[in-house]
């Protein structure tokens, strides 16, 4: 039978192994470490059947922790690592050596690079052939219209590539609710020519990161309303974003209960795809074993 409910942006950290250069910027409540065992019981008070961890550090430790999480629960059905796709020869050999693993799909924080072009340099175009030899996913936080915009180039040029963006391409909700309506149009134009092809999916997951302070769900909406009209509920999914959800939530349960809130209007079909139907197909989850 399919997993019906996949949280599909989940990640945990440990600092005291792995290093995080962005824990330099984060607030304190981030420093701790966060494990999959800490979001307790929730998950199957939700109904939730899987979770999806995604790297949060560009480095080979943070993908072996989040495997290790896998090895440890049974809840984690896929893992989006990191390889170095500017290295072609080495990322092979690391895919190598995690062949028996539960990776799912590579991750770059392009959105950290100091290069502005660095997802479209000839040597990671050679990295992303390799994804597509190895049938994995690309994720992406393309946190800018300009990000988007490569995301469109990547995703022409590797067709057989699913691309799926991180947190909806970071939109400017702030901006937004202060009445800077240009900067909204920017990124909603950006989505809109990302929707366009056909390879690329959206990810509903971290939306409070770029509301105003004391956000509600309100506040976020517009955004969730723009995804589904430009991608449809078939081509996106939902994640809690958790831990750095925590920024603005008090725990998993509260941040997994916003996203059903903002789904609430869409018909039985369309909160399947987004809560788990549309993950289960890009990250080709396995089906659960049935029960005798």
């Amino acid at each position: 039978m399919p997993y019906d409910v996949v949280d599909a942006h989940l990640q945990v950290w440990d600092p005291e192994t792995v290093h995080y250069p962005w824990m330099t910027q984060d607030p304190s409540l981030l420093h701790e470490a966060y494990r999959v065992a800490d979001v307790g019981g929730a998950l199957h008070e939700h109904h939730v059947d899987g979770v999806v961890l995604v790297q949060s550090a560009d480095n080979r430790a943070d993908s072996e922790h989040l495997l290790f999480q896998a090895l440890s629960c049974p809840a984690v059905v896929g893992v989006v690592a990191w390889v170095p796709l500017d290295r072609p020869d080495e990322a092979a050999t690391q895919l190598d050596h995690w062949r028996g693993e539960p990776v799912v799909g590579i991750s770059h924080h392009v959105d950290r690079e100091a290069d502005a072009g660095w997802l479209v340099r000839d040597t990671v175009d050679d990295g992303l052939h390799l994804l597509t030899e190895r049938r994995l996913v690309l994720d992406l936080p393309a946190t800018t219209p300009e990000l988007l915009a490569h995301v469109v180039t990547v995703a022409e040029r590797h067709p057989k590539l699913t691309v799926v963006v991180d947190h909806l391409g970071a939109p400017p909700l702030a901006a937004l609710h202060a009445g800077d309506t240009a900067t909204w149009t920017r990124w909603a134009t950006a989505l809109e020519q990302v929707a366009q092809v056909p390879n690329v999916v959206a990810k509903l997951a971290g939306l409070g990161r770029v509301a105003r302070p004391g956000w509600t769900v309100d506040d976020v909406r517009p955004a969730v309303d723009h995804a589904l009209a430009t991608f449809g509920p078939d081509r996106l999914m939902a994640g809690s974003d958790w831990p750095t959800a925590l920024h603005g939530q008090a725990s998993w349960d509260e941040a997994w209960t916003t996203v059903g809130t903002l789904l609430a209007d869409l018909d039985d079909a369309g909160r399947a795809c987004v809560l788990g139907r549309t993950a289960v197909e890009v990250y080709g989850i396995p089906p659960l074993v049935a029960e005798r």
